[in-house]
């Protein structure tokens, strides 16, 4: 599924959009740096109704949110500097919970990161960005069905 995004305001419908339907699950954010990543997660979180602020976690590598609807990690793991220091962030925990978890940057954590339900890929395109949306599991898919009928 592809969206064409003109800018952060529009890219913000879509992260609203896609909180409606996302639940649980493995998202995985990619994209250059600047190409929207965190601002699409700022999104998902504001549509799941967190009101705080929400830091891009660059330096901390997450930040978890307690939300109504269950706990959100946000991994930015463009720092990691190797994949197993997923194991002293607390992966293990996050995945035994019934999470949602919106990593950016997962090609740094290969080898030790679960496959993802959803791939997110953002690039810059003529009048944008430009969103592609690719399942990856069962849950995915129903994701993406999910959004098609909104």
């Amino acid at each position: 599924m592809k969206f064409e995004v003109a800018d952060a305001a529009a890219m913000a419908v879509l992260g609203a959009r896609l909180a409606r339907v996302l639940g649980s699950g493995i998202v995985y954010l990619e994209g250059d740096l600047g190409a929207g990543k965190t601002t699409l997660a700022r999104a998902i979180l504001r549509g799941l109704g967190h009101g705080g602020k929400v830091r891009s976690p660059t330096y901390t590598l997450v930040e978890p949110y307690t939300l109504e609807q269950g706990t959100v990690y946000h991994l930015d793991l463009y720092r990691l500097a190797d994949p197993e220091e997923l194991e002293w962030l607390g992966l293990r925990d996050m995945l035994d919970a019934a999470a949602l978890l919106l990593i950016e940057w997962p090609e740094r954590g290969a080898g030790s990161l679960p496959a993802p339900d959803l791939v997110v890929r953002i690039t810059g395109s003529n009048n944008g960005r430009s969103v592609d949306l690719v399942s990856a599991s069962a849950h995915g898919r129903h994701i993406l069905d999910l959004l098609e009928s909104l």
